[in-house]
């Protein structure tokens, strides 16, 4: 049996029920997540997409999953589109660090074990989208009962079972791949060890705007290098150490979100907000 890996807590103290349960009681913030979602949805159509053009039909079976996966993805953005039109959101890239050009910009694929990273890549983010819509359930729970929140609900609780459905989806293939051989197995497993650092890296860039942020990603950089062979490392550490030290979007996301901060409520903005940020540095 191949080992299972699950998403990570927000540096390490954070669950997504910790982090959800605060969410849905900010509506402005509550619907950037909502929009999140729907850009995901929407932009793994593409990547899905760009799969099966390169498996070129092989394996057929392959290419049938991922067409199914291609429409099912589909259907969530445009069940999450619809939400927030009906809601009068924004429907434009959400603001912020993006949690999937981050995972991209992160990818590092074996060209002879492609499709074991593919899937690897593509199961280990899909295990972090139901953690949330579970969280996302919920809490929406546990809020008030109005309108709004249960079309929310609703809408989220018909995504759910389908992204399940592809979790269980990839563990399958990755499992069925890992019984070929033992030199198979241990690709699955390396992959698998590879891509979550790399998801891990990706989430905590999207949410962690606190003070020494950049140390922290620092640290995850050289946990995704570690999984890599020895040669392979240096290469990937100096590639990626620029962007990850020095990256004006933390900086543009954080003057964004104190901005928005002050605007709301100068006094929280000085009793929370900066206590929070400064708290940030005892994380590292």
């Amino acid at each position: 049996m191949t080992q299972v890996i699950y998403p990570r807590k927000l540096n390490n103290s954070l669950n997504a029920r910790d982090i959800l349960r605060q969410v849905v009681k900010d509506r402005e913030i509550h619907i950037v997540t909502l929009n999140r979602y729907r850009y995901n949805e929407q932009r793994s159509c593409k990547d899905l997409t760009d799969l099966i053009e390169k498996l070129n039909g092989q394996p057929p079976e392959l290419v049938r999953d991922l067409s199914r996966h291609v429409s099912d993805e589909a259907r969530h953005a445009v069940w999450l589109t619809e939400l927030l039109y009906d809601l009068g959101a924004d429907l434009g890239t959400p603001p912020g660090v993006s949690y999937i050009d981050e995972f991209e910009r992160l990818l590092h694929y074996e060209s002879e074990d492609s499709l074991i990273d593919a899937l690897a890549a593509i199961n280990v983010t899909e295990k972090r989208g139901c953690e949330y819509f579970s969280a996302h359930i919920h809490a929406l729970k546990e809020a008030p009962q109005t309108p709004e929140n249960i079309k929310i609900r609703e809408t989220i609780a018909k995504i759910f079972p389908e992204e399940a459905g592809h979790v269980r989806w990839g563990n399958r293939w990755l499992a069925q791949i890992a019984k070929e051989s033992p030199a198979k197995r241990q690709k699955v497993e390396q992959a698998k060890r590879k891509y979550a650092a790399i998801e891990h890296t990706a989430y905590e860039s999207g949410m962690d705007i606190m003070a020494g942020a950049e140390l922290r990603r620092l640290n995850n950089l050289l946990e995704i290098t570690n999984t890599l062979p020895l040669w392979e490392r240096p290469g990937y550490l100096m590639e990626h150490l620029p962007s990850a030290i020095f990256t004006t979007e933390l900086l543009k996301t954080r003057l964004d979100v104190a901005q928005r901060a002050w605007n709301r409520d100068p006094q929280a903005f000085v009793d929370r907000f900066i206590p929070m940020f400064l708290n940030g540095i005892n994380k590292n």
